[in-house]
């Protein structure tokens, strides 16, 4: 094949970069290629790997440039590959070892019954939601905790230059998981407390996020549902990632309960991707896919946002940009 060939080819059968890239997080070769190269016979001890068949794992991947083979089937990190890192500042480690995983993979791969019903792959795979399945399975609960909290570094550092937070008192994140967008919120303000609210199961797992950020002695942790109730008091609520997972119904249901919760002239931020004009923003366009595939929700423009948030008794305020996927759409109580 010559190279002109190669490129929509390996466009076509991207499902297996996916998949390589998948097996390397969840083997943890970028840790243990931190310090320099090593042969990958070493990296086969390391990780109880077959030693021949992780050497073709890996020259794979060195042909994509995720890493650099050397002589002596060594191999080494690339920039590319040094964001698998665990502790890379914005590693995505956390969500390659997620997204290759087989129960989210099968979703993927009913794709084709989403597009001809326009019902959720999802629970025509399994049966149930991925929240449900996940609350049952508690190393499924953790790494897709791992995968938000990479997702959440990646967006911080860009959402925080974009949007001041600084004028906030009390900060609640709703649906925040293990506590990393609040936590990077409250590093930056030191005056400012904030409140973490999430399943009783998901925020379990926050108290060493929060210590370790140094945040913890101004953060309140809480456990609940945000079709329920959410913690009073704020006079900011973030919704990051939350209503892009949810059809319009649902999302009026939450908005409407983080608006009881909230006093008048609140500000609720949401936290979420632009969907953009047509032929653009391919992130977003299959970040939308996504969206129909597994949770069941859908990516949207700025003025399907403004309409929720006006439906929920919200007067939308707009949209602000970040250098990277996500923007805040703001929003005041009515």
């Amino acid at each position: 094949m010559d190279q002109g060939a190669q490129a929509p080819s390996l466009a076509v059968n991207g499902y297996q970069v996916t998949q390589a890239i998948h097996v390397a997080a969840t083997l943890g070769l970028a840790d243990l290629l931190a310090d320099g190269p090593r042969a990958s016979d070493d990296l086969a001890a390391a990780t109880g790997a077959h030693s021949d068949a992780l050497y073709r794992l890996l020259r794979a991947l060195a042909s994509v440039g995720v890493f650099r083979e050397e002589d002596g089937h060594r191999f080494a990190l690339t920039p590319l590959g040094d964001g698998l890192r665990s502790d890379a500042p914005e590693s995505v480690g956390g969500w390659a070892a997620f997204v290759g995983d087989p129960y989210y993979w099968q979703a993927w791969g009913a794709l084709l019954h989403s597009v001809r019903t326009g019902e959720n792959a999802f629970r025509h795979v399994h049966g149930t939601d991925p929240w449900t399945l996940r609350a049952r399975d508690p190393d499924r609960s953790a790494a897709f905790d791992r995968a938000m909290t990479s997702l959440s570094r990646q967006v911080a550092a860009a959402v925080l230059v974009a949007y001041d937070f600084g004028r906030f008192e009390t900060v609640v994140d709703v649906g925040g998981g293990n506590g990393a967008f609040l936590a990077a919120i409250l590093a930056k303000h030191a005056a400012m407390r904030g409140v973490l609210f999430d399943q009783p199961h998901v925020v379990s797992g926050a108290g060493s996020l929060l210590e370790a950020a140094g945040v913890a002695d101004r953060c309140e942790v809480v456990g609940g549902s945000f079709f329920d109730a959410v913690p009073r008091g704020g006079d900011a609520y973030v919704l990051k990632a939350i209503l892009h997972d949810w059809e319009d119904a649902d999302c009026v249901r939450i908005l409407r309960t983080c608006r009881r919760a909230m006093a008048d002239g609140a500000t609720l931020l949401v936290v979420e991707r632009e969907l953009g004009p047509p032929n653009e923003h391919p992130d977003s366009k299959f970040s939308d896919l996504n969206m129909l595939v597994a949770p069941g929700g859908r990516e949207r423009s700025p003025e399907e946002y403004a309409a929720l948030l006006e439906a929920a008794g919200f007067r939308f305020l707009g949209f602000t940009p970040s250098a990277t996927w996500a923007g805040v759409f703001a929003a005041t109580a009515a």
